[in-house]
């Protein structure tokens, strides 16, 4: 895997090492490459040629705008092993799970989003009697994040998955579902009428994103019984969280790295298929031109 740093962010540089470190610990090639940011976007692209390389990552913030979108997008959806190129968003926004018809690959998820699906299967909050895609159905969650990259994904990701969704920020909340029983095939998006401290009330899980120390969320506004997840670098919690929670989780660092290896390793899979089947192809058509030529031997011998 190579990875590229192209800023200054002392936390994304402490990622790179930690990274790097898990990666080697269990024999996985990891190679940080430092290159200025306007140097990134070359980068990336002799990444994507070079057949030496099975997984690109790419440490953010660089621009801090659309421009880090756009050099996420240019990662080749065969080695995004963050999950975060255009086709795979779209495809989870989407409810697509696979990328082929015989629905033998799966996509490629976000790997902070990823994290959080396995500590909820983990805990038990899936409903393993429920048909595989409807295994939230019946839970309620908030999200206190809604970025690109963690949040709104996180939140699709569960709500695609059966569970009544409140995505909040700055702005206000939104209300994701798949409708009444579970009719629709993929998430919708609505209008929220409800504050923060009323879709809190209801929530079952609430997961806190929220980069900034002095935010917390009150634990008398939620539930008993609560399962609270902290995915922010910082607490979004307040210390008597475990009074109240039936599960809490304070960090989902060391599984989100876990994540992004799994993900390293299956399209490493994915490319060795690809790689096979096109030696077949290859050796086919070799075949078939030997034997046309043989053809047209004996038709003019």
């Amino acid at each position: 895997m190579v990875a590229f740093l192209a800023n200054e962010d002392e936390a994304a540089r402490r990622y790179a090492e930690w990274t790097g470190k898990t990666c080697r610990d269990i024999g996985l090639r990891f190679e940080l490459r430092q290159v200025t940011r306007t140097q990134l976007e070359e980068a990336i692209i002799e990444a994507n040629e070079d057949d030496g390389v099975n997984g690109i990552m790419v440490y953010s913030p660089v621009f801090g705008d659309a421009m880090d979108q756009y050099l996420q997008n240019i990662v080749d959806p065969a080695k995004d092993v963050e999950g975060l190129c255009h086709t795979y968003r779209f495809y989870m926004y989407h409810n697509i799970r696979h990328l082929d018809e015989a629905k033998t690959q799966r996509c490629i998820i976000p790997c902070t989003p990823l994290a959080i699906v396995k500590f909820l299967e983990h805990m038990g909050i899936y409903n393993s009697k429920l048909p595989y895609g409807d295994r939230l159905h019946g839970r309620t969650v908030t999200v206190i994040n809604r970025s690109e990259v963690v949040g709104r994904p996180l939140a699709a990701l569960l709500a695609n998955d059966g569970a009544h969704v409140y995505s909040a920020d700055v702005n206000g909340l939104l209300e994701l579902n798949r409708g009444q029983g579970l009719h629709l095939k993929r998430y919708l998006t609505n209008e929220c009428s409800l504050t923060l401290e009323e879709a809190l009330a209801r929530s079952d899980i609430v997961i806190g994103g929220v980069p900034a120390k002095a935010y917390k969320i009150p634990t008398a506004q939620l539930r008993e019984g609560v399962v609270a997840i902290n995915l922010s670098s910082v607490a979004n919690f307040e210390d008597d969280i475990t009074s109240k929670a039936s599960f809490f989780v304070s960090s989902v660092g060391k599984v989100t790295t876990v994540m992004l290896e799994r993900n390293l390793m299956r399209l490493w899979q994915y490319q060795r298929k690809a790689r096979a089947e096109a030696e077949v192809k290859e050796t086919d058509a070799e075949a078939d031109a030997v034997a046309e030529e043989e053809q047209a031997a004996k038709a003019y011998a």
